[in-house]
């Protein structure tokens, strides 16, 4: 368009070319303005987004505490707030468009009055004129198509720029380039004044140093916050220490891969995470192509299976929103089953009796017992019948880790158990 433009009459062409310029100058200006605007507005869509799933995941605190109208509040502001901003960034968006619009616009009637006069004087003819303006047309729509996809395209470059900085958030602990392989640990373990402090704040472990035979059954205790979960946290390398170092069968864990690693421990936690699919998936989470022999096994070890063989759906049972329609006992005891199926050389047990009633606690304890049976476990518990059998019992305070030779267990109103 523009070659044939400029061999029918080149002051034409000029005229017509001379409003791209400025639509690149007015494009670029409103390119940032508008990915400003697309990257305020998908935060709050964002954040209130967040606001239902943090509130469906606490749905029984806010019941209890009768806070259903804040939270609904609460939504509605930040919903009210993304409404705004998406009006800003669209009334935005249509002024940009109204602004290529009328610049296009001017290029056309600039054309059309310097044509009519170059036809009055005959340096060009009616036909000619008519032939550049037809052209002229053909060339303005590209760019004003141009125009309006640069102005959408903002809200999905805002959108993909959120998933990115997600992408590129450097995990916590680097892998190396060439990893040792582990198919399968022995279990035996060295902290070697190992420390460890969190990001602006005190330490939380400070010059631990000790030695587990594989098969050696710890048991760990201390006040809340004292470093506990700390010190098993940094056995699965979920953080490296800051000073120190930490050995599994005589080499340092910074030298196994990740994967291969993790796979070493079975971790049942205080509060177990069951997801939204059914028993029998929970239960092979670390191990999904179990069979259902095997998944079977690993529920009657944790003496779980009667409880699901009277479901109406058994094992296909779904347990809902974070396992929210099975009792504390009950997802408890299928996170042990977890730990059975995965059959991993070291057991790390946080806690896992505090928030189960004496009945259940008994049941929980005898499947521990056959659960850390030959693998190198850690116990953290405040309740003594937790380190019934344990060989070796450490105790932790304010970051510093002493063993215990022999141990007496006291309790008071103030502490469920506590150890002089």
């Amino acid at each position: 368009m523009v070659y044939v433009t400029f061999r029918i009459n080149w002051s034409l062409a000029l005229i017509a070319l001379g409003v791209s310029p400025a639509i690149l100058i007015i494009s670029q200006a409103y390119r940032v303005h508008l990915r400003h605007l697309a990257t305020k507005l998908t935060d709050l869509e964002g954040s209130a987004a967040s606001i239902v799933q943090e509130v469906l995941g606490a749905l029984r605190v806010v019941k209890a505490f009768g806070r259903e109208m804040y939270e609904h509040a609460r939504f509605a502001q930040r919903s009210q707030e993304g409404l705004q901003a998406r009006i800003r960034y669209e009334a935005a968006e249509g002024v940009f468009a109204f602004v290529i619009g009328m610049s296009l616009a001017v290029g056309t009637a600039t054309v059309l009055y310097v044509g009519i006069l170059q036809v009055r004087s005959g340096t060009v003819t009616l036909g000619e004129l008519l032939l550049v303006v037809s052209y002229l047309a053909q060339l303005y729509e590209p760019l004003r198509t141009t125009s309006e996809i640069i102005g959408r395209l903002q809200l999905h470059l805002a959108s993909a720029d959120r998933a990115f900085r997600f992408l590129d958030e450097m995990p916590d602990v680097p892998q190396r380039v060439h990893a040792r392989r582990l198919p399968r640990a022995a279990g035996a373990i060295v902290f070697d004044h190992v420390s460890f402090a969190y990001p602006d704040s005190r330490p939380a472990l400070r010059d631990a140093t000790f030695r587990v035979d594989p098969g050696t059954r710890v048991g760990i205790m201390g006040p809340t916050g004292a470093g506990k979960t700390t010190l098993v946290s940094l056995l699965a390398r979920f953080y490296d220490p800051t000073a120190g170092t930490i050995l599994l069968d005589d080499i340092d864990l910074r030298e196994y891969d990740v994967a291969d690693l993790r796979r070493q421990f079975a971790i049942v936690l205080q509060e177990p995470i069951l997801f939204s699919t059914s028993i029998a998936e929970n239960i092979a989470y670390g191990k999904p192509d179990a069979e259902h022999d095997e998944i079977v096994t690993a529920a009657k070890s944790a003496e779980i299976h009667e409880f699901i063989a009277g479901l109406p759906e058994g094992y296909q049972t779904l347990v809902g929103e974070r396992g929210m329609t099975l009792s504390g006992g009950e997802r408890q005891r299928i996170a042990l089953a977890r730990a059975f199926l995965k059959d991993a050389p070291i057991l790390v047990l946080d806690e896992p009796t505090s928030s189960v009633d004496v009945e259940t606690e008994a049941m929980i304890i005898a499947s521990l017992e056959r659960l850390s049976a030959e693998r190198t476990t850690f116990i953290i518990a405040h309740r003594p019948t937790a380190f019934q059998g344990c060989d070796r019992l450490f105790r932790i305070d304010r970051g510093i880790l002493r063993e215990v030779q022999s141990i007496q267990f006291t309790i008071d109103v103030r502490n469920t158990a506590s150890a002089p």
